[in-house]
């Protein structure tokens, strides 16, 4: 009888599933996914659980591929060398090959006062806390979210339809990704809901207090209750483990997604960094980087050349609540089209798209190897010609 070969995927979020899916293609290969929880959480969601619209939790069962372990615990250490991950008690898995798809959560806090007296939205516990926190407020208190990308106006928007009193603090524009009519309707769409948007080079947060938040400005703004819905944080794992990492602590890779240490772990989802130049935070880029990993350790055991990472982007959506949404339309290279839907034609693509990502999974649980995402095939060889030239250019 032939050896099993044991792979171990660390992380049971969009790409972690996809890819612990996907290996299931070949009869020979033990999958296990080691997650600290024992659900699964889709994370486009948690804005919701902020606001009492939904739990945003999703069973395992219904997700992950039949024959998969799951192991619900927190990884402390890689070791590369023994191919062994220990476990917080203690205890070690041996692998053949392993998917590190740790994701990606809040970063550590940079402004005063964030640690002591602001909320995230970043994790299931950490929504979960907030809504606790609303929970226990009353609704005409003031609550000031932090952000101005997807999860703040999400959040806001939520909260705001819910009948709370709501300032959003963006930072610097208000979704910059969206094109700026797209973004003008967005303003539209939060005055409507009565959320007070405080955008532009004053709305940097200084400090947070445990009443009032304080701008770059001088201003200050009453908040019985601050979320922080800004930044981008990865777990240290990698970094703790000896293995290279870029500046936020995302595992370095090449174009394969195969470390740039050792071609027996592959990377996905938020805490890979492909050439050191890493794709958008989102749920469709996890998904798709789950596959392509996994295909990259299925082309290995099968001593084929794995293939580069070509991944492009058609869209960016945002809901305003349950009534409206965005779906911003976008180039193959991810900036915005003068192109996107809105009302109630955005919110049933906003919603369709977090329906689709939990059900690509599901799909791919059932017939591994079905999942196919928009490749062009150009701009990220562009994008890799360009880092390029800069670094010569530096040493020049």
């Amino acid at each position: 009888m032939s050896k099993k070969i044991d792979v171990i995927v660390i992380g049971g979020g969009y790409a972690g599933v996809m890819a612990a899916n996907r290996l299931t293609q070949r009869h020979d290969v033990t999958v296990t996914v080691i997650n600290p929880r024992s659900v699964f959480v889709p994370r486009l969601r948690l804005h919701q659980l902020v606001g009492g619209t939904h739990d945003a939790v999703v069973d395992y069962a219904d997700v992950l591929a039949e024959g998969v372990r799951l192991v619900v615990d927190s990884a402390t250490r890689i070791d590369a060398a023994g191919r062994s991950v220990t476990l917080t008690e203690g205890d070690t898995i041996g692998y053949d090959y392993l998917i590190y798809a740790a994701g990606s959560g809040s970063p550590a806090p940079q402004v005063p006062g964030v640690a002591e007296f602001a909320y995230s939205v970043a994790t299931l516990e950490a929504a979960q806390r907030s809504r606790s926190v609303l929970y226990d407020t009353p609704m005409t208190a003031p609550v000031t979210v932090v952000g101005g990308g997807p999860a703040g106006i999400e959040t806001a928007a939520e909260l705001a339809e819910q009948g709370r009193t709501v300032t959003l603090v963006c930072g610097g524009d208000l979704g910059p990704y969206l094109h700026p009519r797209a973004r003008r309707t967005a303003h539209k769409y939060l005055a409507k809901l009565g959320v007070s948007v405080v955008d532009g080079p004053d709305s940097v947060v200084t400090a947070v207090k445990r009443n009032h938040v304080e701008l770059g400005g001088g201003r200050t703004l009453a908040s019985a209750v601050t979320i922080w819905a800004a930044g981008f944080g990865v777990p240290d794992l990698a970094d703790r483990s000896g293995l290279r990492t870029d500046a936020a602590g995302r595992l370095l890779t090449d174009e394969t997604l195969t470390s740039s240490d050792d071609e027996r772990i592959v990377a996905a989802g938020d805490a890979s960094a492909p050439s050191d130049l890493p794709f958008r935070m989102s749920a469709y880029a996890a998904g798709c980087l789950g596959a392509h990993a996994a295909d990259t350790v299925l082309n290995r055991i099968a001593g084929e050349q794995p293939a580069p990472i070509d991944l492009s982007f058609a869209a960016m959506c945002l809901s305003f609540g349950r009534d409206a949404g965005i779906f911003q339309l976008g180039r193959k290279d991810d900036t915005a089209l003068p192109l996107y839907f809105t009302g109630s034609a955005g919110k049933k693509l906003k919603e369709f798209a977090c329906e689709a990502s939990v059900k690509h999974l599901v799909t791919e649980a059932q017939k591994p190897g079905s999942h196919h995402w928009p490749k062009d095939g150009k701009h990220r060889p562009q994008l890799l010609q360009a880092q390029r030239d800069v670094a010569a250019a530096s040493v020049a």
